[in-house]
């Protein structure tokens, strides 16, 4: 668990996946945890595994009250990486990986994330 001063680091936890997603054994967090000072840039790396040519992959963040909203999401036949407000990606589907970017970095970014392929 992330143990911080508040507003002087950021904490972030990522997990597998989500249940109910075609996940199993599938997806990899290749970061467990990164902490950062307000204000600079995370990644949270992720790798995946299909056989399908097309497929979605997902971030999605945990909240303190236990509710889970959805990022950013990021389709195999996309062209460009997808970008949402602070939140982009980075997709090299030959290496099958996606990295999940937080620009300037907040106090509320600190939480457990979750990266989820869907085929």
């Amino acid at each position: 668990m992330c143990h911080m001063p508040p507003y002087s680091l950021l904490c972030v936890l990522v997990a597998l996946a989500l249940p109910g997603f075609n996940v199993a054994q599938k997806v990899t967090q290749v970061k467990s945890t990164a902490s950062r000072q307000e204000g600079e840039e995370v990644t949270l790396d992720c790798s995946y595994e299909t056989s399908q040519n097309l497929y979605y992959l997902f971030w999605y963040k945990q909240l303190q009250s236990g509710d889970i909203i959805f990022l950013i999401r990021q389709a195999s036949s996309d062209s460009q990486n997808q970008r949402s407000s602070r939140y982009s990606v980075i997709f090299q589907k030959s290496l099958k990986s996606i990295s999940l970017v937080i620009s300037a970095s907040q106090p509320e970014d600190s939480g457990k994330y979750f990266c989820a392929l869907w085929e």
